[in-house]
């Protein structure tokens, strides 16, 4: 089970914090904040209200001993880069940062910490290509150019098999699941949709109109392929 610190509980720290811990995750929250950290205590591994910057009272909830830590602190500039480098000095196994600014993220940089996370940036990115294709629902980056997309089949797809498609071939991306939705009724009586999602999908399946094709590829071999 992995250890992981999120230092600073804003929207994005919060969120992240909780989704850890439902996944299994040990997780530390940490927040300058009582109120922060109320909120959250019963939903977390430990939560604890300190200053990010002082060193001793890092050590004091076993920082040290994390697989991960994760700076989310947002608008306070200083704070971030001031916790990130001491979680450097103290050795800190991976580091994980959030930037929010051009110049926040080149000084993160001279850190040479694990990973610079730009949330306003990839959610800008990610809003631009789902407002120029219709048929792209949702991108997740994985390099520079390249994403995994969840696409709306298009209609000429519609009928085939994944043999018949080709998509490596004719199209350069890589079909790795397929999404549908089945209807069902709830407990109380109400009408709904039941999701299905196919991680390991056959040569032979047949695609279905309404399905959602999880793509993966260069973003413009993605579009292309969102197009044909």
């Amino acid at each position: 089970m992995r250890s992981i610190a999120v230092i600073g509980l804003g929207t994005f720290g919060r969120t992240l914090a909780l989704e850890l811990t439902e996944r299994g995750a040990q997780v530390i929250a940490i927040d300058n904040n009582k109120e922060q950290i109320e909120a959250v205590k019963d939903l977390v591994t430990y939560a604890v209200t300190l200053n990010s910057m002082d060193r001793s009272a890092l050590e004091g909830v076993a920082i040290k001993d994390v697989d991960l830590a994760v700076v989310c602190i947002g608008d306070d500039v200083e704070a971030n880069l001031l916790t990130t480098l001491l979680l450097k000095k103290m050795g800190i196994k991976k580091i994980w940062a959030r930037a929010i600014n051009d110049l926040q993220r080149e000084i993160l940089r001279t850190m040479d910490i694990d990973e610079i996370v730009s949330i306003e940036e990839q959610m800008g990115k990610t809003i631009a290509r789902g407002l120029i294709s219709s048929s792209i629902s949702k991108y997740i980056p994985l390099s520079e150019g390249h994403s995994i997309a969840e696409i709306k089949i298009p209609e000429k797809y519609v009928g085939k098999t994944l043999l018949q498609l080709n998509p490596r071939k004719n199209n350069n991306v890589n079909i790795v699941g397929i999404k549908r939705y089945f209807p069902d009724i709830t407990e109380e009586g109400e009408r709904t949709f039941r999701e299905e999602f196919n991680d390991v999908p056959s040569p032979t399946e047949k695609l279905q109109e309404g399905d959602i094709l999880l793509v993966a590829g260069s973003d413009s071999n993605i579009e292309k392929f969102a197009k044909d």
